[in-house]
């Protein structure tokens, strides 16, 4: 994997509610975290705001300024952190802002609170309002899921005015589609908006005022984390009634495939697995599937060994999981859960494993460890999820040479394909219906290539040799702010 030089290169800024390894409740906190990492090594001045959680403590302060919230004045305190950046022998330090308030963000959790619209309305301005204290004006901003949602509306019919902004260009990255940011009208004077735009052209979403509708509208273009995905939300299944403005804007929707961090999710040299391995030396695996049989409380032997690492939502597809497992678990496998949510799941589970205590194996909760001793450990992975925008589990499996069954849906369906034990093509095994049926017949499938060991090794071999990198994807990335920016050019600033 080369670095890859650019010809031209960028002023970015990332925003993100959420960055890795800083604070973390899903993917979106991995992109944030790793695409810096390849853009920076590419030669771009690439630099990353998030909001100054709690559990944040690695920082240094560079000072202070006022935030317009309402009629009153919130005090953003501006810290700075860093991500190392290493790739071929390149190091980078990239930048990362942190907006402090206390009254805001001082609590015990990121999210799920009262005030989520005030917040975040903070959040967005602070942004704007930050460039500015630092000097700083980037070719684009970089904007990420609901919370952010405000930056391009204000940057485009306010701030531009300005000068100092009027170089500046906005992405909109939209995560999950279903997590939308939708609050009363009355959040239009948080934002320091008026009733003008409260209209359906503007940023009214069946009676309320929606963040993610404001970064879809004024954004100079739009991104969803998989090309399939991007297709999909402009349709009424995916589209979470956004799919109107989302095709009244197709020609600036894209979609790239999120990477994956090849420094950090590598079974050659992971610390957190019981044992390393490679393709040169993939008879190694079985010692962490043996040793992951142990720590679970599973009789070891080669039988598979089916895996989940899993939010325990509807969304990933659980309930074709326990429809199907009364059926399968008569044949000589195994399954291995790890993931926390809805309480409904967690004991479904936990009585799953109650009645196969040998042969189901439950943990309830977030372990980062033994989740990449479940990736490295287990011969199959599963998600058979019914709406999946990009997907991150696939692409660890795959690089430790875990095969996935997963449905074709989003991300999934752009990164895996099904195999053909007669042509030995594909790297794993996929369905599309969403029923119980079709997730039974794939795993069926599964199961059959396992216990013909050349074919099996010949599906690995597939599996591992994928670049799912995020070199690959921080490529596709500039393309996309170069067409921000252009489309930036051609239109005309407000008088």
């Amino acid at each position: 994997m080369n670095v890859q030089q650019l010809d031209e290169t960028y002023r970015i800024l990332i925003a993100s509610p959420e960055v890795a390894p800083f604070a973390k409740t899903g993917g979106l906190a991995d992109v944030a975290g790793s695409l810096p990492k390849a853009l920076a090594t590419m030669g771009n001045d690439v630099r990353v705001v998030m909001p100054k959680y709690r559990g944040i403590t690695d920082y240094k302060t560079l000072g202070d300024f006022p935030v317009q919230v309402g009629q009153r004045k919130a005090t953003a305190i501006l810290r700075e952190g860093v991500i190392r950046a290493r790739l071929d022998g390149i190091e980078r330090l990239v930048p990362v802002y942190f907006i402090d308030n206390y009254h805001y963000f001082d609590r015990d959790n990121m999210y799920m609170y009262f005030d989520e619209a005030e917040r975040f309305t903070f959040f967005s301005k602070a942004i704007l309002e930050m460039i500015r204290h630092l000097g700083w004006a980037p070719h684009v901003i970089h904007c990420n899921d609901w919370q952010t949602g405000p930056v391009p509306l204000l940057l485009r019919e306010k701030y531009s005015q300005d000068t100092f902004y009027q170089g500046i260009a906005s992405l909109f990255t939209i995560h999950n589609l279903k997590y939308q940011g939708n609050y009363p009208r009355e959040v239009l004077s948080l934002i320091g908006l008026g009733d003008e735009y409260f209209t359906p052209e503007s940023i009214e979403f069946y009676g309320n005022v929606s963040f993610m509708k404001a970064g879809i509208v004024y954004a100079d273009v739009i991104n969803t984390v998989s090309k399939t995905y991007a297709k999909e939300i402009q349709t009424p299944v995916y589209g979470q009634l956004m799919d109107g403005i989302l095709k009244s804007r197709a020609q600036d929707v894209y979609g790239i495939l999120n990477g994956l961090n090849y420094h950090e999710f590598n079974p050659e040299t992971d610390a957190r697995i019981y044992r390393n391995y490679g393709l040169g030396n993939f008879e190694d695996k079985k010692e962490n599937k043996y040793a992951l049989q142990r720590e679970m409380d599973l009789p070891p032997g080669d039988m598979p060994l089916i895996g989940v690492v899993s939010r325990l939502v509807d969304q990933k597809g659980l309930d074709l999981i326990a429809e199907i497992i009364p059926d399968i678990i008569g044949q000589d496998i195994q399954f291995v859960l790890l993931g926390t949510g809805d309480p409904y799941y967690e004991e479904l589970f936990r009585s799953f494993h109650g009645d196969y205590p040998n042969k189901i194996a439950v943990e309830i909760g977030f372990n980062v460890a033994l989740a990449q001793r479940i990736y490295a450990g287990c011969d199959m992975f599963l998600m058979p999820s019914r709406f999946e925008p990009c997907g991150l589990g696939q692409l660890i499996s795959m690089r430790y040479g875990t095969v996935p069954i997963v449905r074709s849906t989003g991300g999934l369906a752009d990164t895996v394909t099904n195999y053909e034990p007669d042509r030995q093509a594909g790297n794993g095994f996929t369905f599309a219906e969403y029923s119980a049926d079709a997730l039974d017949d794939a795993v069926r499938r599964a199961i059959t290539v396992y216990q013909d060991r050349r074919r099996w090794m010949s599906l690995v071999e597939n599996t591992m040799r994928h670049d799912f990198s995020w070199n690959r994807s921080a490529a596709e990335y500039m393309s996309i702010y170069g067409v921000a920016r252009n489309k930036l050019e051609s239109l005309p600033y407000p008088a």
